[in-house]
């Protein structure tokens, strides 16, 4: 099979494409044969050394992918460095899959586990009619957060430049703010605040006493002094990082099929195009999510 392999800690030019041996399934895995991989920017903070806690070269990178069991179901789900996803077949927990959502094809799905998961999981306790702001609304994560929230009754706003309006617009975004002109320091009531880009104590702008800071930016910054100003406004800040479900990936697939939530793809590259896939992440103005195909 081919699969991208990591043998140095570096910019995109290091994601190599090589042929390697098929991986054999483990006790409590199952073997997959990859249709698509979602990429995420984990994948390049990875590849750039950011998140060492996974280990050091070799590896593969990537989180996400969408596929087919040697018994044929079609699944999604997420595998975690140093066997990553970007592979044409991958050997993964069980407890990390789920059926794939059966209203979308291969690509769309792919795109979804680590965001919907992202956006999903630290939301559970919002209640209808609060007010949430989503930072990097039209993001892979961001996208996702809003149309999840509008399915548990929250009023959403979120930030994102104006050319991007109509697209949240159409998602189902209640208040759309343009960074670049509009001073968002100047709302008032927010209940949570879901920030995906990394703005720190900025982030906790508008929000009321008693509120939630979520921050699902990853690792690789220091956090010290947005905790230290979220503790003197009574906010309730949380550093979040997913975790694989397959539990929660079927009920996001749930979504999907009703029609709730949809994921945006961008553009679909070949695996062999990897790097370039990384540098448009990295620009940080993809509207949703990019793919790969084997």
């Amino acid at each position: 099979m081919r699969k991208i392999l990591v043998r140095s800690f570096g910019g995109p030019e290091v994601l190599e494409l090589v042929e390697a041996d098929r991986p054999t399934p483990g006790p409590g895995q199952v073997l997959v044969e990859v249709r698509a991989i979602g990429v995420n920017p984990a994948d390049w903070k990875l590849r750039a050394g950011w998140v060492p806690k996974y280990g050091t070269p070799p590896f593969t990178p990537g989180l996400d992918f969408s596929g087919v069991t040697g018994a044929g179901h079609e699944v999604y789900g997420v595998a975690f460095p140093t066997v990553g996803s970007y592979a044409e077949y991958i050997a993964v927990s069980v407890d990390a899959l789920a059926p794939k959502p059966t209203s979308v094809d291969f690509e769309h799905a792919a795109a979804l586990p680590t965001a919907a998961l992202t956006a999903y999981q630290p939301l559970v306790d919002v209640q209808p009619g609060q007010r949430v702001l989503v930072h990097g609304a039209a993001g892979g994560v961001g996208h996702l957060a809003v149309q999840i929230l509008k399915a548990r009754g929250a009023y959403v706003l979120g930030t994102a430049r104006a050319g991007k309006h109509p697209f949240l617009r159409d998602l189902g975004l209640d208040e759309p703010i343009d960074y670049t002109t509009a001073d968002f320091s100047e709302l008032r009531d927010i209940d949570v605040v879901l920030d995906t880009v990394g703005y720190g104590p900025k982030a906790l702008a508008g929000i009321k006493p008693g509120g939630h800071l979520i921050d699902v930016v990853g690792s690789g910054t220091d956090r010290s002094d947005v905790i230290a100003a979220a503790a003197e406004r009574d906010v309730r800040f949380e550093q979040f990082g997913f975790r694989p479900s397959g539990g929660d990936l079927a009920d996001i697939a749930k979504l999907v099929d009703s029609g709730q939530v949809r994921v945006a793809v961008e553009q679909v590259l070949p695996l062999a195009a990897a790097a370039e896939a990384h540098e448009l992440s990295e620009s940080g103005r993809v509207r949703g999510k990019l793919v790969l195909t084997p």
